[in-house]
């Protein structure tokens, strides 16, 4: 076995600046050991390599990894989502649900996103705190996706506040609040699934529910059910890209001016932003089904493998002056939403939900500002914020 770098995900300096981390060691190799208490992962650093792992049928997830004992014994039917299956079980649901996420389907939903945005940023001045800062993430980029996913899926106002909650303790993906929280989550999108069958609406569950194939196949009562619980986890991913992209821009003043300039960048910036500082750091792992040679190492079978993704998104190969943040920049081929079989299916969602956010809050609060230093939480698998705290200037 070829010598490969190795990264402690308990070294302060990783925890600190994981993206920075991963894009040092890319430069020696194409594939580090990343390693912690108990446990150690092959992690792919470069863009080439990268997709290839995503795309690579002789690695794949694992279901028996995805067993839960902290949850109750009645909702683990319902725990193993589409992220975690492989080969024709995994495609048979992503051909059901993929016409509910086209791109064009994500534009369907812009104006319920836009107005939803525009309710959440009326509020902003009434959250200002004594020395007159909005914390940004608690009061606009945490609430904001959990209201669009209750609007999307049908769920009635009066049942929005507990959604909100579990929501927060969803986020986390793990503990004694996520276990508490998964049996109302799942009595929650139960209800949702049995309105839309009995009174389809203009909304994704009921979009979900009357997908058919030709064959007849669709979407059993479980696997709806487990779709809704995959969209309340999966739809926190703009939560961390808002809060991180307002960072960012606010971070480098020409690229911030250049959007307020010219708003019709904002598509592309998005892809940039994502490429920058997209919340992912780590895809989820996948195993080595045979003896698999990555970057030139071979990887024995049954082995934990994760791509880098800040590494890949940084790899010069790829993409010209990758240190540079340029919201003008041809991003494509990010890899912020994963590649292959298991791109993010909500990928589409999430880009307009962005784009509607910034563009709005940056129109609204011309002269928004931070009114700090970012506070960013040591984590090395997700690039997030604990607070945002800003300053809103006059409202435009």
């Amino acid at each position: 076995m070829a010598d490969v770098p190795e990264l402690d995900m308990t070294d302060l300096a990783l925890l600190r600046d994981p993206s920075a981390a991963y894009v040092r060691a890319a430069d020696d190799s194409p594939v580090a050991r990343l390693t912690g208490p108990g446990f150690a992962f092959w992690v792919v650093l470069r863009h080439a390599e990268g997709r290839a792992v995503l795309a690579d049928p002789r690695l794949r997830t694992d279901e028996a990894s995805y067993q839960r004992p902290d949850v109750p014994a009645g909702c683990l039917p319902y725990m193993t989502t589409m992220s975690e299956l492989n080969g024709a079980e995994h495609a048979r649901l992503r051909r059901l649900v993929a016409p509910a996420f086209t791109p064009r389907q994500a534009e369907r939903f812009r104006p319920c996103v836009e107005r939803i945005v525009d309710a959440l940023l009326d509020e902003l001045p009434g959250h200002r705190s004594e020395d007159g800062t909005v914390d940004l993430l608690a009061h606009f980029a945490r609430p904001l996706p959990m209201e669009v996913i209750c609007e999307l899926t049908g769920i009635p106002a009066a049942d929005r506040p507990r959604w909100r909650a579990w929501g927060a303790d969803v986020a986390a993906g793990h503990g004694a609040a996520f276990a508490e929280a998964i049996p109302g989550i799942l009595e929650g999108a139960k209800a949702a699934v049995a309105r839309a069958r009995a009174e389809p609406g203009d909304d994704l569950i009921s979009e979900l529910a009357r997908v058919q194939e030709e064959d007849g196949d669709r979407l059993s009562e479980t696997e709806l059910v487990t779709m809704v619980w995959q969209l309340v986890l999966a739809g926190q991913t703009p939560t961390n890209l808002i809060a991180n992209s307002v960072a960012a821009l606010h971070e480098h003043p020409d690229q911030l001016a250049a959007l307020r300039a010219d708003p019709a960048l904002m598509p592309g910036a998005v892809e940039e932003l994502m490429r920058w500082c997209g919340p992912q750091l780590l895809t989820i792992p996948r195993f080595t089904t045979e003896d698999v040679e990555i970057g030139g190492v071979t990887v024995p079978k049954g082995e934990p493998v994760t791509v880098a993704i800040p590494a890949a998104n940084r790899d010069p190969r790829v993409f010209a002056d990758p240190g540079r943040f340029d919201v003008r920049r041809d991003a494509a081929g990010q890899l912020g939403f994963a590649h292959g079989p298991h791109f993010c299916a909500g990928a589409s969602l999430a880009r307009v939900q962005t784009a509607v956010a910034l563009g709005s809050l940056l129109r609204r609060f011309p002269g928004l500002a931070l009114a700090g230093p970012p506070q960013r939480v040591p984590d090395p698998g997700t690039a997030r914020l604990l607070s945002l705290p800003v300053t809103l200037g006059t409202a435009g």
